[in-house]
């Protein structure tokens, strides 16, 4: 998921950035495997890499997919609206049915990292719980409202092999797919600048 740039500190030690893939890529449009070794070097470093991919994409969230990981798994770090921030990750996430009566649909525009680009307004509850596990197999439950419980879905969704674009109209999906194609060059080139900038 995308967000506005922000300002970013310097490299966090031992993390690598990895390449984002791109809409059409198969690993994006199938349901990823649950992790099943937890605790392991392995998949710690798959996490630091991908909260240094997702800063260096200026991201809010990204998903193991989205870095060529067949896993569910996926981090986050993101200001909600109300100015707190949240930084996270969670492993074979479960998004909860929230009753009707605690949530509404609110459309807002929305990006991804894998779609470089457009941004296009897609209906979402306000309000998220996903329930998983950390790297280490300890049980999470993860809540959000507003931005963030939009950042929580639009990942899960990833991990079942579903974009934003999959919930939109044919015709606005075509959109989309042709003002990416326009713009994605620049989006990379901003991209090797950030990463250039920390080092990375």
């Amino acid at each position: 998921m995308r967000r506005t740039p922000r300002v970013l500190p310097g490299r966090p030690p031992g993390r690598a950035r990895r390449r984002i893939t791109v809409v059409g890529e198969e690993i994006l449009h199938r349901r990823c495997r649950e992790v099943t070794r937890f605790g392991t070097p392995e998949l710690s470093r798959l996490v630091d890499d991908m909260f240094a991919t997702n800063q260096v994409a200026e991201g809010a969230g990204l998903a193991a997919n989205q870095v060529d990981v067949d896993l569910q798994l996926f981090v986050w770090d993101i200001t909600d609206d109300w100015g707190v921030r949240h930084v996270g990750h969670i492993a074979n996430p479960v998004l909860e049915e929230v009753p009707a009566g605690r949530r509404q649909l609110v459309e807002e525009p929305e990006g991804c990292l894998s779609v470089p680009g457009p941004y296009r307004v897609v209906a979402r509850p306000d309000h998220a719980v996903v329930r998983g596990r950390d790297t280490n197999g300890e049980p999470l439950v993860i809540e959000g409202r507003g931005y963030f419980a939009r950042c929580l879905q639009h990942e899960t969704d990833h991990l079942h092999g579903r974009l934003y674009l999959d919930r939109l109209a044919q015709r606005e999906r075509k959109a989309a797919l042709r003002e990416m194609a326009e713009a994605k060059d620049e989006k990379f080139a901003r991209r090797a600048a950030v990463a250039a900038q920390l080092g990375k």
